[in-house]
This record gives C-alpha cells, sequence and structure tokens, in this order.
C-alpha cells in the first residue's frame, strides 16, 4: 500500500517561490496521495496554489497513523514563529498587529502561539512529536542561511527536528555548512524551482498566449526586463538609485520594464512600491503586471530578456528558462549572509553576476544580458538533472 504522504510548507500564503514547490513535489509524485499542508488552513487555488490543510489539525487524524512527511522547500530552517504568523494575516490586519505588539514581548508570543495552535520558535520545521508516527521525515532542498545568527531555542529546536529526520537536503553551500557544524548529514541539491521549464513549460506558454501577458508581449516588440522588488525597497533614496540604475540598463538594451509582484504576503512586495518606482522611471514601455496568478508571473519571467529584482525564485525561474538574471539586495543587507548570494555562489557559473547593490545593477544587467545564451540553457539542464538526482536520493 501506498503512504499518504504530507507536503509540508509556506505554501499557505502569497508567495511565488512557496507556491511552486507543491507543484513541483506532485509533478514528480505522480502516484502519490498527497495531502498539502502549511501552518493555517488556506485556499490557495485563485493564485494557483492548492487547497492547504494546517499541520495542526492533520497531526489529531494522522497523528497515529503511517505517513511521509516531506517539507518541500523554501527557507524554512530560519523562519521565526512571530514572522510566519504575521505573514499569514492580510496585510492591513497585519500592520495593526505589528503596531500593536511588536514592543511587547510577551503579548507578542501569546498571540504567536495562538495564531499558530504550536509552542515553537522554528514552526516549519514539523516537531518529531506532532506526526509520531511518520514513516519518512524528509527536508528537501531547504534552505537556513541565517542559522548560525538565529535566536539559540531556534537553532536547537531546528537541529533537533534535522536530526529525526531520515534525509536532508539543502540548497546552498552555506546552509550545508551550518548544519555539518552541527553535525547533521545533509545533501546539497538544486532549490525545487530550477524544475519550472521542464515540468511546466506548455502550461506557463499558454498563460502568456491570453489576458493581461498576451497584452505585455504585444505592447513590447523589442523585449523587456522583467522587474520586481520587495517592499523593503521602498525608502525614497533606495527606489530613485534603483530606478536610475534600471532606465541605464534597458536603454543600453533597448528594453522597455515590466513590473511584477512576487509575494502579496505581508512583508513580501508591495504594489505601491512598484507603482512609486514606475513613476521614477523614464524608460518606455513601462507596465506593471497586476496579476498575482503563479503562472502569470512565470509567464512574466519566461517570456522576458532578463530578471532583476530581490526574489529569489524570480531568479530561479529565470535560470530554468536559460535566461539573464540578477539579484539587488537592499543596503541595510551589506554584511550580512543572504539566500540569494548563497544560491548563487553554490550554482552559478563563474563570472555571473550574483546578488549585488542598487550601484551595480546597471552593470550587473549589461554583464548578464551579454552572457552565452547556449551556456545558459545547458545550465537550467543540468540543475534540473541535479535536481531529479537529488530528490530521488532523498527516498520521497
Amino acid at each position: 500500500m501506498t503512504l499518504p504522504t504530507i507536503l509540508f510548507g509556506a505554501f499557505d500564503r502569497h508567495n511565488f517561490g512557496d507556491m511552486l514547490f507543491p507543484h513541483v513535489a506532485a509533478a514528480l509524485l505522480p502516484a502519490r496521495p498527497l495531502i498539502f499542508a502549511g501552518l493555517a488552513e488556506r485556499d490557495m487555488r485563485e493564485w494557483g496554489g492548492h487547497p492547504v490543510h494546517a499541520i495542526t489539525q492533520l497531526a489529531e487524524t494522522w497523528g497515529d497513523k503511517p505517513i511521509r512527511l516531506i517539507h518541500a522547500g523554501g527557507e524554512l530552517l530560519t523562519c521565526k514563529a512571530w514572522e510566519a504568523a504575521v505573514m499569514l494575516q492580510p496585510p492591513a490586519a497585519a500592520q495593526v498587529i505589528v503596531s500593536r505588539l511588536d514592543a511587547s514581548p510577551s503579548a507578542r508570543d501569546a498571540w504567536t502561539e495562538r495564531i499558530l495552535g504550536l509552542p515553537s520558535h522554528a514552526p516549519y520545521c514539523v516537531p518529531p512529536g506532532l506526526l509520531p508516527a511518520a514513516q519518512r521525515r524528509i527536508y528537501c532542498a531547504v534552505g537556513g542561511v541565517e542559522l548560525a545568527e538565529s535566536p539559540p531555542d531556534l537553532r536547537d529546536e531546528v537541529i533537533t527536528a534535522l536530526r529525526a529526520a531520515n534525509a536532508v537536503g539543502v540548497r546552498d553551500r552555506l546552509t550545508l555548512a551550518h548544519l555539518r557544524a552541527a553535525g547533521i548529514q545533509a545533501r546539497l541539491m538544486p532549490d525545487p524551482a530550477v524544475m519550472v521549464a521542464e515540468l511546466f513549460g506548455p502550461t506557463i506558454d499558454a498563460h502568456a498566449t491570453r489576458g493581461e501577458l498576451a497584452d505585455i508581449r504585444a505592447a513590447f516588440q523589442s523585449g523587456y526586463l522583467a522587474v520586481q522588488l520587495g517592499a523593503d525597497f521602498g525608502d525614497d533614496a533606495t527606489l530613485a538609485a534603483l530606478a536610475a540604475q534600471l532606465d541605464q540598463a534597458a536603454a543600453t538594451a533597448g528594453l522597455g520594464i515590466a513590473l511584477f509582484r512576487a509575494g502579496a504576503a505581508p512583508w513580501h512586495d508591495d504594489l505601491d512600491c512598484l507603482q512609486r518606482l514606475a513613476g521614477l522611471l523614464r524608460t518606455r514601455p513601462l507596465t506593471i503586471l497586476n496579476s498575482l496568478y503563479l503562472w502569470d508571473i512565470c509567464a512574466l519571467i519566461a517570456h522576458s530578456r532578463g530578471y532583476c529584482g530581490s526574489s529569489l525564485h524570480g531568479r530561479i525561474v529565470a535560470t530554468a528558462f536559460g535566461l539573464p538574471r540578477v539579484n539587488v539586495l537592499h543596503p541595510r543587507q551589506a554584511g550580512h549572509p543572504t539566500k540569494q548570494a548563497a544560491f548563487a555562489a553554490t550554482w552559478e557559473a563563474t563570472g555571473h553576476p550574483g546578488a549585488v547593490h542598487v550601484s551595480d545593477v546597471a552593470g550587473s544587467l549589461a554583464r548578464t544580458l551579454a552572457t552565452d545564451p547556449a551556456q545558459r540553457r545547458k545550465m537550467a539542464h543540468e540543475l534540473a538533472t541535479l535536481y531529479r538526482q537529488g530528490f530521488a536520493a532523498l527516498g520521497p
């Protein structure tokens, strides 16, 4: 009998990469009965995601039954409980909650535990006791680049959960080093999103031929850069500097700019931020993709001439389609480990721009646009092959 498999992750909120992970896992496990789980019950199908069950509720049904549990990917190892709980709220409510509770640790912790139903510091790592009858516990291409800088309680909880796992795969060498220092054996493998072109190319192409995507492609006869940035880029000085860099890069390449959001959950992307950036840009043609549908976002990237933004998965989807790509870091990230830089350092070809600061965007875009298309396609194929091998080796 095939055991039911719980796919667990942060696909209970609108974030581009997190919503992709269960699609990839489901495509690679076609005959497996699957249950999609997060910290909260959410129906994400409106945005191309899945109907997601709360892990605490599933534990009441499956806690004493044999199942498989797969943590399906993402920067799960360092997501704090407070952050997770806030990101599950509607954006307007999240602002009120943060204003009311952020300065009161005891009230904040009580609210967080009530929302999540778990007394956990690292809630996206399922505690071993929550599903005690699980036959296999797998972490698939997860990240934790800030694990060494995380609070000790969170770090200890993560290490305990990983020690109870049957197999652990991580997506960058920095996370791998953190786990090895803690005595955890892990396998290095690419992020699941390297599979999107191979697995979902026809679906993505179909979305590019209709609606908003068709209009955008028709309006940009000479092509466009797909550009995204997180809400933390919204200060005036950073936006002005970024606009100047993007204008320079677009003019040099003869391209327009299509702005988009890679996540609408709190602390992700913000439409107002993009609108303010658009007001500063001189480049024409210029547009903002309104759609938040998963495959529309993929289609915008896949049919661009290159990607620039803060989203790691914007970069990885561009990589999967053999396109130029650059991640941009906020000035306050200088000197700190980031998942974007860690992934690029692990998997990018020598000389290909990785994660750069705002002042380097124009030059980095010029360099990535000049890279060899055949080499980019070769890398896309190699990463997809490595992911298939890594996924199979985890024994899902």
